[in-house]
């Protein structure tokens, strides 16, 4: 179980259940203070994001679509627990981008985005016993700088294989941030979970101290 300083604002008899690997939505829940675990959802992501997109689905659908079955699934194996599910797509002008397959994908899709804003498009869903508590799509805009190659490959060469477990491939709690010359739209919302109406939903739930 993982939990932070402020446990004490936490009612739940049982804690919450993370359905995502992803270190940032970690940390980030860390720091609400509330009690959860780590189950990341046994999807099938590429094939979800497929799907949603050959019925015309866009970035808000296609993260909608992955952070409800990433709940949903992970909430069938944990009876009675609160689940969360996450997951983000980016966009820019007109093209859509997920996580990038490897380090030469994600230098592909970083020179796209040098010089240009795109948003995020982070989704989340509470689930417990195989129903939904609240669904929720949050968007932010950010500015990357125009940058060097130089600089492109030494942030990779320094960042890594890091750079595959984001959709924008930047790791903005880190030395992403070094990619940009402005952000607009909620922090948590840019690191890929919309902490507001979740806390507000956990508080209806009766699991954090209102």
């Amino acid at each position: 179980m993982i939990s932070a300083a402020g446990e004490s604002l936490w009612r739940g008899s049982a804690p919450l259940v993370l359905a995502s690997q992803s270190e940032a939505r970690r940390l980030a829940l860390q720091q609400t203070g509330a009690a959860f675990v780590v189950q990341p959802a046994d999807v099938d992501e590429r094939a979800i994001e497929a799907q949603v997109a050959a019925a015309g689905g866009g970035p808000d659908d296609i993260a909608a679509r992955l952070a409800r079955e990433k709940a949903l699934v992970v909430s069938a194996l944990r009876p009675g627990a609160l689940v969360i599910g996450a997951d983000q797509v980016a966009s820019c002008e007109g093209r859509r981008f997920g996580k990038p397959a490897d380090i030469a994908a994600a230098a592909d899709q970083l020179r796209f985005l040098s010089g240009r804003t795109h948003r995020l498009h982070s989704a989340l869903a509470l689930a417990r016993d195989g129903g939904l508590l609240l669904e929720i799509v949050a968007h932010a805009d950010l500015t990357m700088r125009v940058f060097s190659e130089a600089f492109l490959a030494h942030y990779l060469d320094v960042v890594g294989a890091r750079v595959t477990s984001s959709a924008g491939a930047y790791q903005i709690e880190g030395l992403g941030i070094h990619l940009f010359e402005q952000i607009s739209g909620d922090h948590w919302t840019i690191l890929g979970l919309p902490l507001t109406p979740l806390l507000a939903a956990l508080r209806r739930e009766g699991v954090l101290l209102s």
